[in-house]
């Protein structure tokens, strides 16, 4: 099948270029920017007012280039406490494991070997879930 001049343009230089951020969704705001800063490293990117309830808050993570919000829109606080489908990754899925523990981090399972790589899964004081993986 041959592609068309718009389909092969659209191969070639493409119109979407990145994840900007996550959103993840928070009963506090204060608390939830405690545990991305102080537990796991992440850095204050952008802290701004948003409404009269919430905050705009954009953390990055040190390396990566997607952003992390800690806002929940009005009507979904039933997206707070669930699996998220975002994955962190690190270097070493034990070691980092290990460090998250003794930072009072909770854990689901410890890592899990498989095939594809090691993972485990981390909760946030919403329990939010989040896959942390090898690359």
């Amino acid at each position: 099948m041959r592609l068309t001049d718009r389909a092969r343009q659209c191969t070639l230089d493409p119109m979407i270029k990145g994840v900007k951020f996550v959103s993840i969704p928070v009963t506090d705001q204060d608390r939830a920017l405690s545990f991305y800063t102080d537990k796991l490293g992440f850095r204050i990117h952008t802290d701004k007012p948003f409404t009269d309830k919430q905050r705009w808050i954009e953390l990055s993570i040190p390396g990566a280039d997607t952003l992390v919000v800690l806002f929940t829109p009005d009507g979904h606080e039933s997206r707070i406490g669930g699996f998220n489908p975002a994955t962190f990754w690190c270097d070493n899925v034990q070691r980092t494991y290990d460090d998250l523990c003794a930072r009072g981090v909770e854990f689901v399972s410890p890592p899990q070997k498989q095939p594809w790589g090691t993972f485990t899964i981390l909760k946030d004081p919403d329990g939010n879930q989040f896959v942390l993986s090898s690359r």
